[in-house]
């Protein structure tokens, strides 16, 4: 009988009762079906999901999108490397304050420094808060964080956010809402989702009011881009990728499979039944005392010693150049008993040769979409890496289309807590990122290989 062997999440391997083996990729029944299949077919947020008590806005379609999308891209090669790359690529030369000058109908920034301003940002660590919202929004493409108000107003003093902290994307959902609109959403729910909120119970926190920060004295909210025709979560930039993103992690794992499991046969030997048929014969008339079953052990014992010793003729580098001879017996009916040594081509390269071409098709097709040019992700493009000023070129095309959305979403939280803090001071955080130049273009002290 056939049978279906799970290699992985999305792998299968089927064998044949004829000893053939196919690879089945992208077959349903994983516990991951959920992502790869439904909830790109299904709009998983038109109901509510009841989760300890509280109704909320499901995240994905069983409500664990972040834990999902975390798994997929942690088993793949290129895309945790390729966020990283587009976190550094965000992050430039570090967060900084600064304000918007125009000059000459040009907008720059005029980075600046306020003492103010940074002793408020290191009493609670801002670094981490950035990197973390940074790390949920390049996998998401938003994240949720909370607002503490300072507890001076108590005493009449003026009323200030004390700190900002990042809320785990896996541990934060909106609450449901009948009118469907995100406007109307009035709390979010934390506790830890990916296990039902069973050993963490849930913290509601009120939707943080933007045009009255100090109205409660802790809120939430969530920040994000919006995402074409979706009512609330927004989804990643590779959420059309997914398919080829779980392609290109399972290529290792079928290689592993018919590495450990395929006969990896070089040779098929063929064995004359009548050459066997005379060793019984003679056996019998060399010991007429011996049962059936000992000529037949007999004859187990001289088939592993003659095949033993074919192996040592057929096998190793040592034994190129030898040969294999046998005596060719006719039988009384004029029948050949003959050995017969045939080479088997496994077509193992033709195997390697597809898996490998698709494996570059999901690179390229993982890189574009993410969103970052292959020369940046150090993705080789048909054999090669790319050159100099195609990644120069190729850097700077980035800074201009792909940072200032993704740095206005991420630091929009922080800047509005700066705004109401430090109302009049008209300061802003930012990425800094160095401006870049050819080695042409500098002078010969300021080149790379002179440094």
């Amino acid at each position: 009988m056939s049978s279906i062997k799970q290699i992985s999440d999305h792998s299968y391997a089927l064998h044949l009762n004829d000893g053939r083996v196919f690879t089945l990729s992208n077959h349903r029944g994983s516990e991951l079906d959920s992502l790869v299949w439904h909830t790109q077919t299904r709009n998983w947020e038109y109901m509510p999901c009841s989760v300890g008590g509280h109704r909320v806005i499901p995240y994905g379609f069983d409500n664990l999108l972040p834990s999902q999308l975390r798994r997929v891209v942690d088993d793949n090669n290129l895309a945790p490397g390729i966020i990283d790359r587009q976190m550094g690529l965000l992050y430039g030369q570090g967060v900084f304050l600064n304000q918007l000058v125009f000059e000459n109908g040009e907008i720059s920034h005029k980075w600046t420094e306020d003492r103010e301003i940074q002793s408020w940002l290191d009493d609670w660590d801002y670094l981490s808060y950035i990197k973390g919202v940074m790390t949920d929004y390049l996998y998401l493409k938003g994240f949720f964080d909370a607002k503490y108000l300072a507890r001076g107003h108590r005493i009449g003093r003026a009323p200030k956010l004390a700190l900002l902290e990042h809320l785990p994307a896996k541990n934060a959902r909106l609450e449901w809402t009948d009118s469907r609109n995100i406007a109307d959403v009035k709390h979010i729910l934390v506790g830890d989702f990916e296990h039902a909120c069973t050993n963490t119970g849930i913290r509601s926190y009120p939707i943080y009011n933007r045009r009255r920060p100090d109205q409660f004295a802790a809120s939430a909210s969530y920040n994000y881009t919006y995402s074409f025709s979706r009512d609330f979560y927004a989804v990643p930039q590779y959420w059309g990728a997914l398919r080829w993103i779980i392609r290109g992690s399972e290529i290792p794992t079928i290689f592993k499979y018919v590495t450990d499991n395929g006969l990896n046969l070089a040779y098929h030997v063929h064995s004359p039944k009548g050459y066997w048929d005379d060793k019984r014969d003679i056996l019998r008339r060399m010991h007429v005392d011996w049962s059936e079953a000992q000529i037949e052990q007999e004859i187990s014992r001289l088939s592993t010693k003659f095949l033993d010793t074919l192996t040592e003729v057929l096998s190793g580098k040592e034994n190129a150049g030898k040969f294999f001879h046998t005596l060719d017996v006719p039988d009384e009916s004029g029948n050949v008993h003959s050995w017969k040594v045939e080479a088997i081509d496994q077509k193992i390269k033709d195997f390697v040769d597809s898996q490998l071409q698709i494996a570059e098709a999901s690179s390229s097709a993982i890189t574009s979409g993410m969103g970052l040019h292959p020369s940046l992700s150090n993705v080789m493009v048909n054999g090669k890496l790319a050159s100099g000023s195609e990644l120069l070129y190729a850097f700077r095309l980035h800074l201009l289309s792909s940072v200032e959305i993704a740095s206005n979403a991420i630091l929009e939280p922080i800047n509005q807590a700066i705004a109401f803090n430090f109302p009049g001071k008209n300061l802003r955080l930012g990425f800094y990122h160095q401006s870049l130049k050819a080695e042409e273009a500098l002078s010969t002290n300021d080149r790379i290989k002179n440094q």
